[in-house]
């Protein structure tokens, strides 16, 4: 269970600190809910308790394992397969699998894709949406300002 004031991640929509707990009903059904303010964008996401473990609520990852996520976007990695719509899934499993290296591997692939190739506008999308997800957990994890953490990320991805 976590507490108001904790750093959480909540796959597929980022890193963000917990507000408050509520009691709502919702559908005739009085249901407790965790409300999480994501910094990047000021949004509120309000997560319902007894479904935390099914949606993958994780703490945010520590200073140390951050550093070892910027280190991660330096090392060259495979090329991905050049079938959109199998690099695509692939991309999106990483992304709704929560774990911030994988998370950081996307961005780093996307990122590398646009320099050499261009990326479609559903690729270009997912990218934008990976970057927010990775920023808004580096940004808690390293207390540092989003537009700083995103410049050390595109300065880490070479190719």
């Amino acid at each position: 269970m976590f507490s108001i004031g904790d750093k959480v991640v909540y796959p597929m929509h980022g890193a963000g600190i917990i507000e408050s707990i509520e009691e709502r009903e919702i559908l005739g059904e009085l249901k407790k809910y965790y409300v999480m303010k994501i910094p990047i964008g000021e949004m509120k996401v309000m997560i319902p308790i007894n479904n935390v473990e099914c949606i993958g609520i994780r703490d945010v990852i520590d200073n140390k394992c951050a550093d070892s996520v910027f280190k991660s976007l330096e090392i060259k990695s495979d090329e991905q397969t050049s079938n959109w719509n199998k690099r695509y899934r692939e991309n999106m499993d990483k992304i709704k699998s929560g774990d911030v290296f994988e998370v950081a591997d996307v961005v780093k692939h996307l990122v590398l894709r646009e320099r050499n190739k261009g990326l479609s506008t559903g690729e270009r999308k997912m990218l934008n949406s990976a970057k927010q997800i990775l920023i808004s957990e580096l940004v808690l994890a390293k207390n540092m300002n989003p537009n700083d953490v995103e410049d050390i990320i595109n300065t880490r991805i070479t190719s």
